[in-house]
């Protein structure tokens, strides 16, 4: 556990039921149980399970299902259960992972007993945290998109990526055109799912009804706001992929999934449960703490509120330094350290992360600015994580601007958090420019260019 995996407090997949990866035990042939994204089972016939590595079932996995070379990249084998999620390196033997999962939980999650007594993992085929998204749009086989768009559009339905009504719609949209065809008024396929409205949207933008689908069957009936976007949404779609008189390819709309989901921040992240203390209502109450998830990726840190499903916080990591420290009787936290302001005057802000993963967020911070300083010099075909681009392939995407919109849940709720703000003393806010000499943490990105600057403490700071 140095910072290579993942894990989060409140999986997606993993909710809907308690599987085993390994259906017999001890024979010298086992059947092993590998899952996708979209829940379909990759069953696999091994020899010599217990020291079987990661790499060596990837392996199996890719040539069951026909997988290019690419995909020793793009994908990565999970643990997984309700409690955990763990991506593991190649090198890792996930039968004695699995023997040794009650450990990982009562190290990194704060389960009650009879919780980890029960708790089993199963092995999920899924995305590598490590993939670089600029290398994502680059693929062309089909089966692989498919396996990403699968992968993105569960996290979106499921509001792990947060996102705007507009981009639900214009996502839902396409998931329409990949399960219904091309928007046709009437189409049978309308009709009977008219009940799974759930399958295009997320939760809390479905209202029941058969408002959408009636009128998708042109009968008149008025569909709800969510429903009329999505409607609409899903006209644009065709017209966009039918001009030519050729009707556009499932890869195609793939692809568009997964390019539209790139404006989303958090796209690709590895998802981490935590608390953040609230700010206080007033003077004489304590603010409470509130349930954040956590999203780490090879571009920075996302803070997300659990519950009202948008950004509390956004770090690249130029523009943060962190630690981590685990008091005795205390529980761990994960700190954040970034530039702002208190009624005008420049400051230095520190979050305090609660969780029991806060090694673990602190070590894949280290490890994805490793990646990161390793990869830059290699230029925009990222030489230092994969082989080069073929001549013929298409140049990488340039980086695509984050969601702007005025209230979008990508933009950051500083306002909302409760964090320490100091000066060069650490006694308190002093309203003149800080000299910027030295950090609070040792730690921090330095690539000789970025926004972030740092303030010279006292040794009296109080971490809270």
């Amino acid at each position: 556990m140095d910072g290579t995996e993942g894990s989060a407090g409140q999986p997606g997949p993993a909710e809907r039921s308690h599987r085993s990866s390994v259906s017999s035990v001890g024979a010298r042939v086992a059947d092993v149980l590998v899952y996708l994204a979209d829940d379909t089972v990759v069953p696999l016939a091994v020899e010599n399970l217990p020291s079987l590595s990661a790499h060596e079932l990837h392996r199996a996995v890719r040539e069951v299902l026909q997988l290019p070379d690419i995909a020793l990249d793009v994908f990565a084998l999970w643990l997984v259960s309700p409690l955990l999620e763990v991506q593991l390196k190649p090198k890792h033997q996930p039968y004695k992972l699995g023997r040794q999962w009650p450990e990982l939980l009562l190290r990194f999650t704060s389960a009650p007993d009879d919780d980890v007594a029960m708790d089993e993992p199963f092995l999920q085929f899924r995305r590598n945290v490590f993939f670089p998204k600029r290398r994502e749009l680059q693929i062309h086989d089909e089966e692989v998109l498919r396996l990403l768009y699968e992968e993105a559009k569960g996290n979106v339905l499921a509001a792990r990526y947060p996102c705007d009504v507009e981009d639900c719609e214009a996502l839902g949209a396409l998931v329409c055109r990949v399960q219904l065809g091309p928007y046709q008024p009437g189409q049978p396929a309308a009709c009977s799912l008219r009940e799974k409205l759930d399958s295009f949207l997320p939760a809390h933008l479905c209202k029941r009804g058969q408002g959408l689908f009636a009128a998708l069957r042109g009968r008149g009936a008025r569909a709800g706001p969510g429903e009329q976007g999505l409607l609409n949404a899903y006209r644009q779609v065709q017209e966009a992929s039918g001009n030519d008189g050729c009707e556009a390819t499932l890869g195609t709309h793939y692809r568009a999934y997964l390019l539209k989901c790139h404006e989303l921040p958090f796209y690709g992240c590895a998802f981490f449960h935590g608390e953040v203390d609230k700010p206080a209502p007033g003077f004489l109450y304590r603010g409470g703490r509130k349930p954040v998830s956590v999203a780490i990726s090879l571009e920075g840190v996302h803070v997300i509120d659990s519950r009202e499903k948008h950004v509390l916080l956004g770090l690249r990591f130029q523009e943060l330094s962190w630690d981590h420290t685990a008091p005795e009787e205390e529980e761990p936290i994960l700190w954040l350290e970034f530039d702002g302001e208190s009624e005008g005057t420049p400051v230095n802000k520190l979050l305090k992360i609660y969780s029991k993963r806060a090694e673990l967020m602190s070590s894949l911070i280290e490890y994805c600015i490793e990646l990161s300083q390793a990869a830059e010099p290699a230029g925009p075909q990222d030489s230092a994580t994969g082989p080069p681009l073929d001549p013929g392939s298409s140049p990488a995407p340039v980086q695509r601007p984050k969601l702007r919109r005025q209230g979008s849940v990508v933009c950051s709720r500083i306002q909302h958090l409760s964090t320490i703000d100091y000066v060069d003393d650490g006694k308190g806010i002093r309203r003149v420019k800080p000299k910027r000499t030295t950090s609070f943490f040792s730690r921090q990105l330095s690539l000789g260019q970025g926004s972030y600057t740092v303030v010279q403490t006292g040794d009296s700071l109080e971490q809270g």
